[in-house]
């Protein structure tokens, strides 16, 4: 701890809460995306972190120094946010709360509950690079892919937390035991079971892997072709682009449709009943598309936020696997995209 910080540790147990702030400043962002891989959901991981921060607080005096500060923090977050998923619903992507479907008229009802996993945003996110600790089995940008944090929340809590506190944070299993109020022995077996739950969904390539593959060049052409081929309505230059096992889902809407014949069916008979308007940008740390359809007025307000996932082509390059898409208006000022474009002149 630098000198700066033993002084405001020691102002802030007398009860400097400016102190406290300062204390507490650099480490906000990486407890707001442990949160957030814990439970699935931006707005759930504010709560929890505000939740943590109050306990920290109030518990300041009891910081012996055994562990660093990060870690302590790391550790009322943790708990924090496992109290909080017991008080919510779990969030689960849509294509594991109900079947795909086939028709492309009956989309369902929006699902009015917060169950879905929600997506993040890359502002939080611009100066991550590597990891967290060598011994990190993810990167940090590897461990907010939306893929990953779906697959997260398919796990019981502890083997969640377990997880992201030894894979992605590298703590040592006795500090994770201790953080859990658990053994090692517990620690290491839900470990064990809990990379064998993620490790089934995520695939062999991150998304990490596969754009660092593409280079910033492949990247922004790949978008540039999907952006491209939505805005001029373009149903086989999209379908060029796309896997042939590829998602898309809707939420809160509960259809989603899959693999490349279904998606394709939508894409026709659905999608382009509105023009539309796209702007390129980021989530999650992988591709993302702010999408404006028009209204009734004329007009293009923001109707969706689509996270993009990709893999490599057998050919070279790469193809699209998810268009993950989130309708939900409360979510898209979380983007700092404009909440409508002008419409083409």
């Amino acid at each position: 701890m630098t000198e700066t910080a033993t002084r405001d540790l020691e102002a802030a147990r007398r009860g400097d809460g400016d102190a406290f702030a300062r204390l507490v400043a650099p480490h906000r962002r990486e407890l707001h995306a442990h949160c957030y891989r814990l439970l699935g959901s931006v707005h759930d991981a504010e709560d929890a972190l505000q939740d943590a921060l109050v306990g920290a607080w109030r518990g300041l005096a009891g910081f012996e120094g055994r562990s660093s500060l990060r870690s302590w923090l790391y550790r009322i977050a943790t708990n924090a946010a496992l109290r909080l998923s017991e008080r919510r619903p779990q969030r689960l992507a849509p294509v594991d709360r109900a079947p795909s479907r086939t028709t492309v008229r009956d989309l369902g009802e929006p699902v009015t509950e917060a169950v879905f996993v929600e997506p993040y945003p890359d502002a939080e996110l611009a100066d991550w690079t590597g990891r967290a600790d060598p011994e990190a089995r993810y990167e940090l940008r590897e461990s907010v892919e939306l893929a990953f944090v779906a697959a997260l929340q398919t796990l019981p809590a502890t083997q969640r937390a377990v997880l992201v506190l030894r894979d992605v944070l590298a703590m040592p299993a006795a500090e994770v035991a201790e953080a859990l109020d658990t053994s090692v022995p517990a620690v290491n077996s839900a470990l064990q079971r809990a990379r064998a739950g993620v490790d089934g969904r995520t695939g062999e390539s991150t998304q990490q892997a596969t754009l660092a593959a593409l280079g910033d060049d492949g990247r922004r052409e790949l978008v540039d072709a999907l952006v491209g081929a939505w805005e001029q309505r373009d149903v086989d230059r999209i379908v060029d682009l796309l896997a042939e096992d590829v998602r898309l889902t809707m939420a809160p809407l509960p259809a989603w449709f899959d693999g490349r014949e279904a998606v394709t069916r939508f894409f026709t008979e659905r999608m382009f009943e509105q023009p539309w308007r796209i702007v390129a940008t980021s989530a999650n740390c992988q591709p993302a598309l702010g999408c404006y359809m028009r209204d009734d007025a004329g007009r293009f307000p923001l109707s969706g936020v689509v996270v993009v996932s990709v893999r490599p082509a057998a050919g070279g390059g790469a193809e699209v696997t998810a268009l993950d898409s989130f309708l939900d208006p409360a979510l898209h000022p979380l983007f700092e995209l404009a909440p409508d474009v002008t419409p083409p002149g």
